[in-house]
């Protein structure tokens, strides 16, 4: 989702130019330049290149003199809540399978990114060039596997070897670059993660050294000493806290180790529980009763008949 700004001639509610019929965009974006680019024989890096290029230029034309005042009064630190925004909006379109909003909300991402480096570049600090080169650069050193065969590099086979790899690698890095005196394996996550999200890094960094449960069953036996551990010591709120730390701790662990991304998973199940919840409302609604004034039996009753309404319509699989 775009931000909203003061100027209606410049942006739409979705970023766009206020004037631009949104069907007749949408038919000419995506599919349209797909078709175009095949026209003219280009491939998607051949047509990438200059449609980044626009989008730089236009962003430094809204910084510039006589650009758009809301752009030119943004700071690094006005941008944060925009640029996690942006990426809530990605992974809101990919959950929901909407191809369509994520190409729209990708560009709306990288247009976040471009606009970051807008301000570090007119700062003196390095430019937008400056950070695709970095990353470019950072993939071919990362992926010896891919990119240095030619040099007698062996190839891998497997994901666990990829991550180890490259874990091994950032780590020589750090060290060529003296920074192995202040940053250790893990000081390298960043702490704006999500807490349950930053709990699986974590795992996953100490697993690449060799730090780590040997099977799925080893981490359910660490999570069940960890609930009887809570259940002790439920009465006091400051212990109970710290066993509550170590269970979620726990739990991300083995999300790893089943191969789940354990914030996509938390978030499905949010999800889920928020369908059914409105089903339900609807369905005592219909009743003219208020959701309030059921008691607990009644009320999962309810609860059980909106799932069997989601089912039967094929919202949901019984399975689910």
């Amino acid at each position: 989702m775009s931000r909203e700004v003061s100027n209606p001639q410049v942006y739409s509610r979705r970023g766009r130019a206020a004037n631009a019929p949104r069907e007749t965009e949408r038919r000419t974006r995506g599919r349209g330049n797909r078709e175009l680019c095949k026209m003219h024989g280009m491939s998607d890096s051949e047509a990438a290149g200059p449609a980044f290029s626009r989008l730089v230029d236009i962003m430094a034309t809204l910084r510039g003199p006589g650009g758009c005042p809301w752009d030119r009064d943004q700071t690094l630190d006005t941008l944060k809540p925009f640029v996690l925004e942006e990426a809530y909006e990605v992974v809101d379109a990919i959950d929901r399978g909407d191809h369509d909003a994520l190409r729209e909300e990708l560009g709306d991402h990288l247009f976040e990114a471009v606009f970051l480096a807008q301000l570090e570049s007119e700062a003196g600090r390095f430019s937008v060039t400056d950070s695709v080169n970095a990353v470019a650069d950072k993939l071919i050193r990362r992926h010896p596997h891919v990119f240095g065969r030619s040099d007698g590099e062996p190839s891998l086979d497997k994901p666990e070897e990829v991550r180890v790899r490259w874990e091994e690698i950032k780590a020589r890095e750090r060290a060529a670059a003296g920074k192995s005196a202040t940053k250790t394996l893990l000081s390298g996550i960043a702490p704006a993660l999500p807490a349950l999200l930053r709990a699986f890094h974590i795992g996953t960094r100490a697993a690449s050294v060799g730090f780590d449960w040997a099977r799925a069953d080893d981490v359910l036996e660490k999570i069940q000493e960890e609930v009887d551990e809570l259940r002790e010591v439920s009465t006091d709120p400051v212990r109970a806290e710290e066993e509550f730390g170590d269970l979620l701790f726990a739990i991300a662990n083995l999300a790893r180790k089943l191969d789940i991304e354990p914030e996509t998973a938390l978030r499905k199940a949010n999800e889920k529980f928020t369908r059914r919840f409105g089903e339900m409302e609807r369905g005592v609604a219909a009743k003219h009763r208020q959701i309030s004034d059921l008691p607990i039996g009644e009320l999962e009753n309810e609860w059980q008949s909106a799932k069997a309404r989601l089912e039967s319509g094929g919202v949901e699989t019984r399975n689910e």
